[in-house]
């Protein structure tokens, strides 16, 4: 098996069950996912051309392999081609990115994620028929944009033109019956859910009462969630 290095945590058998994904590009974006998926649970074998990387990694993920991700033959003998979830994480070579993504599709994998580092990298990668492209950078970039301009303590951009706002609430909700402020009508929002006292966050009704020292999170179009959260 030319230029492939297997590195294994807890097991070296093949990895491809319902709760196994693989991740291809383990630079900080890709580390980052596949650490957050085994926090969660979920097994993943982890792709990377950097001996470095991959020795960094050993013992973190279930199964990490130094490897040419552009090789068709390199992946079918990971058995990459029996996951239904694959990400494609390279950020720093949009070749291999483009040529790793070419070859996910013609095994037929039902579900690829894959970076993009621009526009054109992302159109590319759409025109190949990659269905979740991904843009990390752009995304966070817009996410903050919104934190610096407005009073939100965090932001979400569910697509462009509707919105989840944690926020401090306002005059508009303290003390009252969320039944009792018309805020769909007069401010085209939804109080979604409170966090209370540092408890775990409850769903909002009509009888939930918001109270000084709340958090709550208020979701609606972009504009009207952003301008709820700027008023006082």
């Amino acid at each position: 098996m030319a230029n492939l290095r297997l590195f294994s945590g807890t097991r070296t058998s093949r990895i491809a069950e319902a709760d196994s994904v693989a991740v291809i590009g383990l630079g900080r974006f890709g580390q980052s996912l596949a650490l957050e998926l085994m926090a969660t649970g979920t097994e993943v074998l982890g792709i990377d051309a950097s001996e470095e990387i991959v020795q960094g990694l050993n013992g973190e993920l279930s199964q990490v392999v130094r490897a040419d991700s552009t090789k068709a033959e390199v992946l079918r003998q990971l058995a990459v081609h029996e996951f239904d979830r694959v990400v494609v994480a390279i950020g720093s070579d949009i070749q291999a990115s483009i040529l790793t993504t070419s070859v996910l599709l013609q095994f037929g994998i039902p579900q690829i994620w894959a970076k993009a580092t621009s526009d054109a990298h992302g159109q590319i990668l759409e025109q190949l028929g990659v269905e979740h492209v991904i843009y990390p950078e752009k995304d966070m970039g817009r996410r903050v944009a919104h934190l610096v301009r407005g009073a939100a303590l965090d932001y979400i951009e569910v697509d462009s033109a509707y919105a989840i706002v944690k926020m401090q609430p306002n005059s508009v909700l303290l003390g009252r019956r969320l039944g009792d402020t018309n805020l769909r009508q007069e401010h085209g929002v939804t109080v979604m859910a409170v966090q209370r006292d540092g408890q775990p966050w409850c769903n909002a009704d009509a009888d939930t009462v918001v109270r000084e020292g709340d958090t709550v999170l208020v979701a609606g179009p972009t504009r009207m969630a952003e301008g709820f959260g700027q008023l006082r």
